[in-house]
């Protein structure tokens, strides 16, 4: 199969996958390192490079998971609060062995929507990378994920566009 096929194999294969897919296997540190390195070759105009990114697993992640769902009751009210939507917020992060967080850095030299779609289109081909290494994932990007300012510590000339979930599939 020629390099065009595989690439071809491969966009047709992206899904995503979500975490009550996920078997309980890790991912070698490897494939996450390779699914970052591929998010920085996005195209960038004026190379502002603006994709952020951390990676949450362990103890990070369990964390994560009890401020989601921190931020979910303190912003709901007693008529709009679900215990099933709290509950599935701990259960997603906790299932996905990494969580990333997926911040744009808006640099001020191009316009904000060049810099979002720069961090799209890394997104996409960590997307990709994943696809390739039989590796599950989805992009999520709740409306809480606004009030984790603090916990990535994001900047003023930065904003949060979701979480990276990633877990490995049978």
């Amino acid at each position: 199969m020629n390099k065009a096929e595989i690439l071809k194999e491969i966009i047709e294969q992206r899904r995503s996958i979500f975490p009550k897919d996920y078997s309980e296997n890790e991912i070698a540190p490897e494939i996450i390192d390779e699914i970052l390195h591929s998010a920085t070759l996005a195209p960038n105009h004026k190379r502002t490079k603006p994709w952020r990114f951390k990676v949450f697993r362990g103890e990070e992640k369990a964390t994560l998971a009890l401020e989601m769902q921190a931020i979910y009751k303190a912003t709901q009210s007693e008529q709009t609060f679900l215990e099933k939507k709290y509950q599935d917020i701990g259960f997603k992060i906790n299932k996905a062995d990494a969580v990333i967080s997926i911040v744009v850095n808006f640099s001020g030299m191009v316009p904000e929507w060049e810099e979002i779609a720069a961090v799209s289109m890394a997104v996409q081909n960590m997307y990709l990378t994943c696809t390739a290494n039989k590796v599950g994932s989805y992009w999520s990007s709740p409306a809480i994920v606004n009030h984790l300012k603090e916990s990535l510590t994001i900047e003023e000339n930065q904003k949060c566009l979701g979480l990276f979930y990633m877990g490995t599939v049978d």
